[in-house]
């Protein structure tokens, strides 16, 4: 792995996302002093908190997986995340509805999903899925070590045992192929392989490697946070502030200063403040990454993006019992939606949705006797699909309460009494590529050391980190990211000084009801 050289002592983090924020705890830990320059007036990026109508709503994920993540970043600061956040497991972890009228919960328990299984498709298929969890745990933990974990170089850094090993399990198959050799059911095999949208590549084309996406949301559980989402991001700012970070909010980067030596020595924002560091980590979208650097990398072809969202945030006086709070609502079409989410450029004709509500699980984030819902509709990126979303956002808002109707909730669009909807122009004004906030896609081309590198060319001290770099989308990868970042400069900065203080933990913080984290 490839270190940086020359002093490290003070690290500036451009951007207060949750990548930015691991790699803050991580260099907090390993007792460099750190200054994280935020544009916005909060922490969070992506994982934001907007409040209307009483009403406490997420911007970003609405999923957390992989909570020990968080936790392992927390604890370089000696700290702990369920010192500071209540996790709720979710059970299920997801509802799936189904065009036939068909329902299955997801359990992350094996003998709940088995028995689930059973009884909606049989006990053929419940013998399946037991080797289907076996297989899925396999890929993870050859995954972890070897591939997520890790900073890659050049594509050398991929030789190993490890290569072997995920060869072995089938990870370079397709991940609809690899889910079909254990499921028959195709309701099945879409509950285990949805998660290719998060990588942006339809399953019958992404590696099978990818489907360790499926593992951690179908095995490794999926938790809510009491509070929101946005509950997390602002717990990670709070441990690196008890553990001595200065957070510079509403300051916009807008310039590297370069020393002679191909070093940054400061970073510049649009107030006029100077910054002075030995080293920067980048967390902004790439656009803006590449533009603060002087610069995109080449490569032999363009980026290509992820699909984007729209997204409907309703607050009413109303819900359905039928909803959990994450719930799968699939169409008829499979094969055609990504065909065209990712080449065709057109809406989805017969959309699947992920519908969250948020306040089954906590029920203050929303006024007395109200209830709050997200719907996400992937829909192509403002490259695949260009269109006008100013002028079409309305008419699909009212499309897609229609279509909800339509599958059984009855009254949606009466029952809504505050609401904002999110398109890809709206992301893309956020600054977010191709308007859309998943990033690069995972082709084989955009995976591992193929992914834009977290060492940018020609610069001594600067970092990458988040979503658009290694390992890549989504919010466990984007946490590690910052862990991957951090250690680019400890490993190479010499010998790392203990933290000046450890954290005290907030009065009156909540345990974790059987959080294991």
């Amino acid at each position: 792995m490839r270190r940086l050289h020359g002093p490290g002592d003070h690290v500036v983090i451009v951007g207060a996302g949750l990548a930015g924020l691991s790699a803050a705890l991580h260099l907090l830990g390993a007792g460099r002093s750190v200054t994280v320059v935020e544009r916005e007036d909060g922490p969070g990026g992506r994982a934001g908190r907007e409040e209307w109508a009483g009403y406490r709503v997420d911007t970003g994920p609405t999923v957390l997986t992989m909570p020990d993540l968080v936790d392992e970043a927390m604890a370089a600061v000696g700290a702990r995340l369920s010192d500071h956040v209540e996790l709720i497991g979710l059970h299920p972890a997801y509802r799936a509805r189904f065009a036939d009228g068909g329902c299955l919960d997801v359990h992350t328990d094996p003998h709940a999903m088995e028995a689930e299984i059973a009884r909606v498709a049989g006990p053929k298929e419940a013998a399946g899925y037991r080797r289907l969890r076996d297989w899925l745990e396999r890929l993870y933990r050859v995954q972890m070590r070897s591939f997520i974990d890790a900073n890659f170089d050049s594509p050398l850094g991929l030789l190993g045992a490890d290569l072997a090993r995920l060869a072995a399990l089938g990870g370079f198959g397709t991940w609809h192929g690899r889910v079909a050799r254990f499921l028959k059911d195709e309701r099945l095999r879409r509950v285990f392989s949805f998660q290719a949208l998060y990588a942006g590549v339809p399953p019958t084309r992404a590696l099978a490697a990818y489907a360790v996406i499926a593992y951690m949301d179908t095995v490794a559980g999926v938790w809510f946070p009491r509070g929101g989402m946005h509950a997390v991001p602002r717990a990670m700012a709070d441990a690196a502030a008890g553990a001595g970070a200065r957070f510079v909010y509403g300051a916009e980067v807008t310039q590297l200063e370069r020393s002679p030596g191909g070093r940054a020595a400061a970073v510049r924002t649009a107030g006029g403040e100077r910054i002075a560091c030995d080293a920067v980590v980048l967390t902004c979208d790439l656009p803006l990454a590449h533009r603060l650097l002087g610069g995109a990398p080449r490569r032999p072809v363009p980026l290509r993006y992820a699909p984007s969202a729209v997204v409907l945030h309703a607050g009413g006086d109303r819900t359905w019992p039928e909803l959990a709070h994450h719930t799968l609502s699939f169409g008829s079409a499979w094969e055609s939606t990504f065909r065209q989410l990712t080449r065709t450029g057109e809406l989805m004709s017969d959309p699947s949705l992920l519908i969250t509500r948020p306040t089954a699980t906590d029920p203050a984030l929303a006024p007395g006797d109200r209830h709050l819902h997200y719907v996400l509709a992937p829909c192509p990126n403002l490259v695949t699909g260009p269109r006008d979303w100013d002028r079409v956002g309305p008419r699909y808002r009212d499309e897609l309460v229609t279509e909800l109707e339509r599958r059984g909730l009855d009254g949606f669009g009466d029952a809504i009494e505050a609401e904002r909807l999110v398109t890809p122009a709206d992301w893309a004004r956020q600054g977010h590529a191709a308007g859309t906030p998943f990033s690069a896609a995972h082709t084989f081309a955009q995976t591992g050391p193929f992914r834009p590198r977290n060492l940018p060319r020609g610069w001594e001290n600067v970092v990458l980190a988040g979503c658009g770099t290694t390992p890549g989308v989504g919010v466990p990868t984007v946490v590690v990211s910052g862990k991957l970042a951090a250690a680019r400069i400890t490993a190479g900065s010499g010998c790392p000084r203990p933290p000046r203080r450890t954290p005290q933990a907030p009065a009156g913080a909540g345990a974790a009801e059987g959080a294991a984290v």
